[in-house]
């Protein structure tokens, strides 16, 4: 099963999900707390001024659910939202926003800020890191389309530290989420990626020595309630300020 989660990573993920696109959002609905739980990690930016004049990058956009909630909680930055799945950039793309919110496909891995137009203030990533191959290259690049002072958030499951968290991952999956995905799509190979990878992603400890191996500074985890109270996190991060230590 591990060399299987390897294998997805390397693109089959993606085509995975432009399978799901058309009915992403009502699977996503179904779990309580989904779009709430991005509004609360998405207020931990603690970004100033309802973000006006400031730029947060969204990676791993998906179908825009991580987009609409920063855009709810700053609701005048400049948001860009990034994805690698064109048919999910589509569905994101025809939703209604305002005018600074704008889509970029691509890999989140292999963005810069030069091709951005320039670096970020935040970077927002729901649920990407488990995703990408290379997880350290993938932080280091992420680390390095912030400003300096710039803060990183990662909205990202991690079970391996509690084997309460992976029992229960592993129920809700088995008994919700996979026959949920056959329902509605006809095929359960991306839902048994998500069951697989989450039980074999990094525990909180190991994520945030990840996070300051790419050069993050006050880095520490934040909970989450509801069932998904030890399954879901929020990682926070800075890149330091310019003169500061590194």
């Amino acid at each position: 099963m591990a060399e299987t989660v390897r294998a997805m990573k390397t693109g089959a993920v993606t085509e995975e999900f432009d399978r799901a696109a058309a009915s992403y959002d009502r699977l996503v609905a179904a779990n309580p707390g989904y779009h709430r739980h991005l509004r609360v990690s998405a207020r931990r930016l603690r970004l100033a001024r309802d973000g006006e004049g400031l730029r947060v990058l969204d990676l791993g956009c998906g179908t825009g659910a991580s987009t609409a909630a920063l855009a709810r909680v700053f609701p005048r930055a400049e948001i860009i939202g990034v994805d690698a799945s064109e048919n999910m950039l589509a569905r994101a793309r025809g939703k209604r926003w305002g005018p600074g919110v704008r889509f970029v496909h691509a890999k989140a891995e292999e963005l810069t800020a030069d091709g951005l137009d320039g670096p970020a203030d935040a970077v927002f990533a729901a649920y990407l890191l488990r995703n990408c191959p290379d997880p350290d290259a993938a932080l280091a690049a992420m680390a390095g389309l912030l400003k300096p002072g710039g803060r990183m958030v990662l909205h990202e499951y991690s079970v391996a530290e509690s084997a309460v968290a992976r029992g229960v991952w592993s129920l809700v999956c088995w008994s919700i989420v996979i026959p949920l995905g056959r329902a509605v799509t006809g095929r359960t190979e991306l839902y048994r990626y998500l069951w697989r990878s989450v039980l074999d992603f990094d525990g909180a400890s190991r994520l945030r020595r990840r996070m300051r191996a790419a050069g993050l500074e006050n880095v520490r985890t934040l909970a989450l309630t509801g069932w998904q109270r030890g399954i879901v996190h929020t990682f926070l991060g800075r890149v330091p300020s310019e003169g500061g230590p590194r």
